[in-house]
């Protein structure tokens, strides 16, 4: 995870953190929040409880952070979706940017969904606000798009719920996904189809 260096701490200081906050992100992925111990978090790290707790001061200050560092990286494709001359190509690289995000990056989906699911107590500020904005934004850009006649209509605010769902399924499914694919990995096949299913939505 690419998480800010803290300033005043060492090289060690730091790989702890590291060490902590992936750990962290194991452990809440598949417990939550609420199932999640610090005594796992410190043994899945390879630390004491309080060497965990020197560093933070519960799992709670923890998750706030993972989700704080994640959501940044989850909307950053959205915030690069920008006016273009072949807008059917922008938004096919966003639906690959989020696939591809959901191939590398299960666990944090899983994190996000978990978090949705639980009524976003920790950032529902965040996305009642600037997410729902930056979305507002990025919906009036698509519906210009079709109001030029450059892709096909729809509604922009659900286009996008769309890509979310589609995209992030392979992730927060993926025991599901794999296990009526008699455990074959389905992003060898789901890229050409995700996209040819959204080229078709879009082409007018």
């Amino acid at each position: 995870m690419n998480k800010p260096r803290p300033t005043g701490t060492t090289r060690i200081q730091r790989e702890k953190r590291e060490a902590i906050f992936e750990a962290a992100l194991d452990v809440f992925s598949e417990n939550g929040l609420r199932g999640a111990t610090l005594d796992q978090i410190a043994a899945r790290a390879g630390l004491s409880k309080p060497n965990v707790i020197y560093y933070f001061q519960g799992k709670e200050a923890i998750y706030t952070e993972l989700l704080e560092s994640l959501l940044d990286i989850w909307i950053a494709p959205l915030i690069e979706l920008s006016d273009s001359d072949d807008p059917v190509e922008e938004l096919l690289t966003y639906v690959r940017r989020k696939l591809d995000m959901s191939r590398d990056m299960p666990r944090q989906s899983r994190l996000f969904a978990t978090e949705m699911i639980q009524n976003a107590p920790h950032i529902n500020d965040v996305i009642s606000g600037s997410l729902r904005d930056l979305v507002d934004e990025k919906a009036r850009l698509i519906k210009g798009w079709m109001k030029a006649g450059k892709i096909a209509k729809s509604d922009p605010h659900h286009l996008i719920f769309s890509i979310w769902a589609v995209t992030q399924h392979y992730a927060d499914f993926d025991v599901q996904v794999r296990a009526v694919l008699d455990g074959n990995d389905p992003f060898k096949t789901a890229p050409d189809f995700v996209e040819t299913l959204f080229r078709r939505m879009l082409t007018p």
